[in-house]
Parts: structure tokens; C-alpha cells; sequence
């Protein structure tokens, strides 16, 4: 996307509506599947965010560090209670370290879209199988690809419609780079606002590759954070890989 930059996708004011537009209603769920993998262990959440898992997660008896890129989302993390007890490494999720291994790492909620080239999804992969126990585990969850499909890899949708304002979706799918550029398009009284994103799209086998190339391997794949099989009708995958 021209002008696009993923360093700074996650700003000031992306910070501060990503709690009320991005809170799936699925985190008990997530938070229950993910201390049971991480059995009494620490854990290390990439892309931590405002915290929206990472909290429960640690209510729920678990120490959680984070990786995040955005300054202005640990902001609004540290602005919760127990925030500011979560310990933060700014950086690059690819590439950036705490000098510690855990039991589980994890990656939620598309995130690894969010690194827009393959050869820095292999880096987040080796980066995720730096921090890992020998026994520890990486868990992926994504959704399952629908641009590739879409007519013409474009489209524009109608997400929301109300009196006095209407929220669109468009977006291009590039299958050479396998990036989806969309833009949310939000439309008012009170004007136009735009939130663009570029997310590179990538089905299970690929992300199982790059685990090998990383010295993992798949050892449960699931449709969702309550065990549902994991199918060719499944909307999305939930995936944990272990050292080779």
C-alpha cells in the first residue's frame, strides 16, 4: 500500500479505540487454552498489545512478558491494573529478545499478518524458537485466507450501517506478495477517517514450513481456542508447534 508503514500502523490513536473495535469476546477461552499449555510455566506473548490477553493470562496464574513494536500500545496497557507489573521488551517481534526461554510463546489474533514479507515471518518463527524452553511451545492462531478467492482479489464491503454513519471495507489482494492492502473507511457527520492496513496473508502449510525452517514442528492443529477439529470448512487455526 503506497505510503504504508507497519512501524506505525499501531499509533496514538489506533491505540486508543483498539480495545472497543478489537475485543473478539473469545479471550476466556484463549486465556484458558493458553495456561493450560503453559502448565505452571512462564509464558512470552508476541505482538503483547494493550494487553487484552496477556492480563487475563496472568490473572489466571501465569507470568507473561511481551514483545511489542508499538510504544503507544504498551501506553495503553500500562494504564490498566496490573499493567504496569507486565514486563515489555520494545521491538520488533522478528527479531527483538528478552535473554530469557519460556514454556509457551504465542501469537494471537492474525498478528503475524502484520509482518508483511515472508522472509520476516521465518525471522518471527526463529525468533519464537530462540525464546522457547526445550519442552515449551509456540502457538499460532490466524484466520484462514479469503482474498485469494474474492472476484478479481478486490472488494468492497459494507461492515456497519446506522443513521448518520456507514463503515466500508475495501481491499486489494496481491498474489505475488500475498499482501492484502484494506483500508476501513468510516463515513459521518463528522467527516472521512481512514485506517489502512497491509496484512501478509499465508495458509497453514506455509507457517508449517517456516516452523521447520525454524526447528519446530506441528504437534496439534485445532479450529478454534475449545479444541474444535481443525477441518477444510474451519474459518480459522489455532496452531502449536515444538522443537524438532
Amino acid at each position: 500500500m503506497d505510503g504504508f508503514d507497519p512501524r506505525t500502523s499501531f499509533g496514538y490513536e489506533e491505540s486508543r479505540r483498539y480495545d472497543a473495535t478489537d475485543t473478539r469476546g473469545d479471550e476466556p477461552e484463549t486465556v484458558a487454552f493458553l495456561a493450560r499449555l503453559a502448565a505452571g510455566r512462564d509464558a512470552l506473548e508476541f505482538a503483547v498489545g494493550t494487553g487484552r490477553i496477556a492480563l487475563p493470562l496472568i490473572r489466571a496464574g501465569v507470568r507473561v512478558d511481551g514483545i511489542e513494536q508499538s510504544q503507544d500500545m504498551v501506553d495503553r496497557l500500562r494504564e490498566k491494573p496490573g499493567g504496569q507489573d507486565l514486563q515489555v521488551t520494545l521491538g520488533d517481534m522478528s527479531s527483538a529478545g528478552t535473554g530469557r526461554t519460556y514454556g509457551l510463546v504465542y501469537l494471537v489474533y492474525n498478528t503475524i499478518g502484520n509482518v508483511i514479507t515472508q522472509d520476516g515471518q521465518v525471522r518471527c518463527f526463529a525468533n519464537a524458537a530462540r525464546h522457547l524452553a526445550e519442552d515449551g511451545v509456540f502457538v499460532l492462531e490466524c484466520r484462514m485466507p479469503t482474498s485469494p478467492a474474492r472476484p478479481g482479489r478486490q472488494f468492497v464491503e459494507a461492515q456497519h450501517i446506522a443513521v448518520g454513519q456507514v463503515v466500508l471495507e475495501a481491499g486489494r489482494y496481491d498474489p505475488v506478495t500475498q499482501v492484502l492492502d484494506q483500508t476501513h473507511i468510516h463515513i459521518s457527520a463528522d467527516g472521512i477517517d481512514l485506517r489502512p492496513l497491509s496484512l501478509r496473508l499465508a495458509f497453514p502449510p506455509e507457517f508449517d514450513l517456516m516452523a521447520r525452517l525454524a526447528g519446530l514442528r506441528l504437534r496439534d492443529r485445532w479450529g478454534g481456542w475449545t479444541g474444535e477439529p481443525y477441518t477444510s470448512t474451519s474459518w480459522r487455526h489455532v496452531s502449536v508447534y515444538e522443537h524438532s
